[in-house]
C-alpha cells in the first residue's frame, strides 16, 4: 500500500492540474461532450453555461461564509486552547491519522458544513504538535470524513424528499428518514467505513523517509498590533464588551427559538450562524473579531472565483440533457439487482460535473424515479443511492476540497494521491451496502 500511495501521489503531483485549470478543462470539455451526445450546438452550449454561471450564487456566499465564520471561531482564544489541548494529547503519528479521520467523520455526519472546516482545522492544529506527521496525508484524512455526509443528519437528498412539497412528491410521495438515513443498509454504510476508514487511513502512512512535514510558514499566525486606545466614542465601541454581549445575546435567542420550534434541524444557514455568533462572543471585542475576519476572509478567494464556474457546467448538464445521457447509459445495463449499483456509480460520474447533492438530485431524480417504477425498485433506497455516489466521487473531485485546502495552505495534487484510494475502498463498502442489504 505504501508503495501504491508513493506512485500514486507522485502521479498526481506530476499531472493534477490547480483546481481552476481542472474546472476550466472540466467546462470545455462538458462543452464538447454537449455537442456531440445531445442536440444542442455549440452556441446552444455556451448560452447554457451563460445561464448556469451564476446559478448558485447564494450557496457560493453561504460556502464563504461557512469557511471564513469556521476560520475565525477556530481562532478565538478558547477555541485555540480546546483545539491545541486536544492536539496535544496526540504523540504519535498513527494516532494523529487516526483521531482526525474519526473525528471529521462525525463531524461531517453531524453536519457537512461543520465537519469540512472543523477536520482541516483540527488537523492544522495537529501539524503544530505532531513530529513526523505527513502533512498531505493528514489534511487528505480530514477530508475523507466527508465521504460520509450524505447519509448523515444534513444528507440533502433524504432531507428534500421527507420534505413535504418537495419537487417530485407526485412521482415518489414523502419519504421519512426513517426510510433513507436509518435504515439498515445505509446505517451499514455509515458504521463500517466509520470504523475501518481512520484505519485505513494510517495504514496509508508513507516511509519515514517519504513523510513530508508542515511547512513551519503555514503555520505561522498574523498578529495584529493594535493601536493604542483613545478617548473617543469609536475607539471605545470598538473595544466594548457590551456590543458583543447584546449581539452575541440576541444570536442565542434566536438559535434556542429555531431549535425549541424545529427541533434538530441544521442546515448551512444555522451552522453560518453558530459559528459567527460564536466567533463574536469569544473574541470578546468587536475589534479582536473583525480583526479576525480580515485574516480569515484571505482564505476562501479560491470558493468565489471558481464556484460559479461549476454552476456554468451545472447549466449545460441539465439544460443540454447530458445527465440525462450518462444516466440512462447506467440504466441500459441494469437488472432488479444492480439497479442500485449502476445508480450509485451514475451518480458518481455525474457528480464530477455537477457536485452539488441538490443540483444532482434535480438533474437526476426524475430519470431514475421512473426507472425504479419500472423494475418495481424501492424509490427511497434510489435516492440514497444517488446520494451516495454523489458523495462517493468528492473524495477525487477538488471542488468540495477547496475549503480544507484553503485552510490547510495546500493544493489539490497534494492530497488527491491518498483521495484516490479512499475512494477505490469506501466505493466497496457502499457497493457491498447497496447490493446485499
Amino acid at each position: 500500500m505504501k508503495f501504491m500511495t508513493k506512485v500514486a501521489n507522485t502521479i498526481m503531483e506530476k499531472y493534477l492540474p490547480d483546481p481552476y485549470i481542472f474546472v476550466a478543462i472540466l467546462t470545455v470539455l462538458v462543452l464538447f461532450l454537449g455537442v456531440i451526445l445531445t442536440p444542442s450546438t455549440p452556441l446552444d452550449m455556451v448560452v447554457h453555461w451563460g445561464n448556469g454561471f451564476w446559478g448558485i450564487l447564494s450557496f457560493t456566499m453561504q460556502m464563504v461564509v461557512v469557511l471564513a465564520a469556521g476560520h475565525v471561531l477556530a481562532n478565538s482564544p478558547v477555541f485555540k486552547k480546546l483545539l491545541s489541548f486536544s492536539a496535544s494529547k496526540l504523540k504519535r503519528p498513527s494516532s494523529a491519522i487516526i483521531v482526525v479521520t474519526f473525528v471529521s467523520l462525525m463531524a461531517s455526519w453531524i453536519n457537512w458544513g461543520f465537519g469540512l472546516v472543523i477536520g482541516a482545522l483540527f488537523a492544522k492544529e495537529i501539524a503544530r504538535h505532531v513530529k513526523k506527521v505527513d502533512y498531505r496525508l493528514l489534511i487528505a484524512s480530514a477530508y475523507s470524513g466527508f465521504i460520509v455526509w450524505h447519509g448523515g443528519l444534513a444528507g440533502s437528498i433524504p432531507l428534500t424528499i421527507a420534505t413535504s412539497g418537495h419537487l417530485y412528491e407526485d412521482m415518489m410521495g414523502v419519504i421519512p428518514t426513517t426510510s433513507t438515513i436509518f435504515t439498515p443498509y445505509n446505517l451499514f454504510i455509515v458504521i463500517v467505513i466509520g470504523i475501518t476508514l481512520p484505519f485505513f487511513n494510517r495504514f496509508m502512512m508513507p516511509k519515514e523517509e517519504d513523510v513530508v512535514e508542515v511547512d513551519p510558514k503555514l503555520l505561522v499566525e498574523e498578529e495584529h498590533n493594535f493601536p493604542p486606545a483613545e478617548k473617543t466614542f469609536a475607539s471605545w465601541s470598538e473595544r466594548s464588551y457590551l456590543l458583543t454581549i447584546l449581539i452575541g445575546l440576541i444570536g442565542i435567542i434566536y438559535l434556542i427559538y429555531h431549535f425549541a420550534t424545529k427541533g434538530f434541524a441544521l442546515d448551512l444557514n444555522i451552522v453560518n450562524t453558530i459559528f459567527i455568533i460564536s466567533g463574536i462572543i469569544l473574541h470578546g471585542t468587536p475589534q479582536r473579531f473583525l480583526a479576525a475576519v480580515q485574516n480569515a476572509i484571505k482564505t476562501t478567494g479560491g470558493i468565489v472565483f471558481q464556484f460559479p464556474f461549476y454552476a456554468g457546467i451545472m447549466g449545460m448538464m441539465t439544460a443540454s440533457g447530458l445527465a440525462v445521457v450518462f444516466s440512462h447509459w447506467f440504466i441500459a445495463i441494469s437488472n432488479d439487482f444492480t439497479f442500485y449499483l449502476f445508480t450509485f456509480f451514475s451518480a458518481g460520474l455525474v457528480n464530477f460535473f455537477v457536485p452539488s447533492g441538490g443540483g444532482q438530485w434535480t438533474v437526476q431524480a426524475p430519470i431514475m424515479i421512473e426507472a425504479a417504477s419500472q423494475i418495481g425498485a424501492d424509490y427511497a433506497k434510489t435516492a440514497m443511492a444517488i446520494a451516495w455516489g454523489d458523495a462517493w466521487t468528492n473524495m477525487i473531485q477538488p471542488f468540495w476540497a477547496l475549503p480544507a485546502l484553503a485552510i490547510a495552505g495546500l493544493k489539490a495534487k497534494d492530497i488527491m494521491g491518498f483521495c484516490l484510494f479512499v475512494l477505490i475502498f469506501t466505493g466497496i463498502i457502499i457497493s457491498i451496502g447497496l447490493l446485499f442489504f
